[in-house]
């Protein structure tokens, strides 16, 4: 299977564990995403890789009209049942890869990608994508996991999220964030770093994980170097991995006008 396929198959089969996700249905960038875009042109929105419907849920209210694209037809009818639950009329429902976006140069005024990227194969694309469908002076919000910008550091945290996820390809450092958007002409207004703590039997649970695997992956951040359980704040309690640390960068940009 493509990296894609591997994505279908994830969460085609956790989907319902996605709309029920704290980590996902929560958080303090759900609420500074919903700030930033009140201040932008609220007309026609795309959420791409929507999962269980949450940043719609958030911004649906906001915007004339909104469409909820994702790679997982199972992930887009649960996401639909959640939307429809909560009374948003105003959504469209697109089967869709981020990559190569099914629609029109300049379509809207707004588009928003959060906690997706990090399963794209070509974030490159993703980006050119983001661009070519904004229309001019258009916003785009990212929130995504980032590695830290040590090279160890970063082997560390995607060498564990790929092992609980098949479907994860890369978090990636806040620098090459910056660096990929500004390539491809949006002008970046903002960043913000959020702290993130994921509860590790729980964060193994969202993938279903077999007993064996969370054993390895529990056994294998346990004997991390003493750096590297200080710097993702690797808590043990009772010989029993309990929780770390990571970060999520929320970051704004628009579409130049000229």
């Amino acid at each position: 299977m493509d990296n894609k396929d591997v994505v279908r198959k994830q969460f085609g089969e956790n989907a319902e564990q996605y709309i029920k996700s704290p980590t996902h249905a929560k958080g303090q960038d759900l609420n500074e995403m919903e700030q930033i875009i009140k201040r932008q042109d609220c007309s026609y929105l795309l959420d791409i890789a929507t999962g269980g419907g949450h940043v719609v849920n958030k911004l649906a209210p906001l915007f004339k009209k909104v469409v909820a694209l994702d790679l997982t037809e199972e992930m887009l009818q649960k996401a639909e049942s959640f939307l429809n639950k909560n009374g948003h009329r105003n959504v469209s429902y697109v089967c869709g890869d981020a990559e190569n976006l099914p629609f029109e140069d300049s379509t809207f005024t707004a588009v928003t990608c959060r906690i997706a990227p990090h399963h794209f194969s070509n974030v490159e694309a993703f980006i050119s994508e983001v661009q070519r469908v904004l229309a001019p002076g258009g916003a785009f919000v990212l929130i995504d996991n980032v590695a830290p910008e040590q090279e160890e550091y970063d082997k560390f945290y995607n060498k564990i999220e790929k092992f609980r996820d098949p479907s994860h390809v890369r978090a990636y450092k806040k620098s090459e964030w910056f660096s990929l958007i500004e390539k491809n002409e949006l002008k970046i207004e903002s960043a913000t770093l959020f702290p993130k703590e994921f509860q590790f039997y729980t964060w193994c649970n969202m993938m279903k994980l077999a007993p064996e695997k969370v054993d390895k992956l529990e056994d294998e951040m346990k004997n991390a170097s003493h750096d590297i359980k200080g710097y993702f704040s690797i808590a043990i309690k009772k010989e029993k991995l309990h929780s770390f640390k990571g970060e999520a960068l929320l970051l704004t940009a628009h579409k130049k006008t000229n």
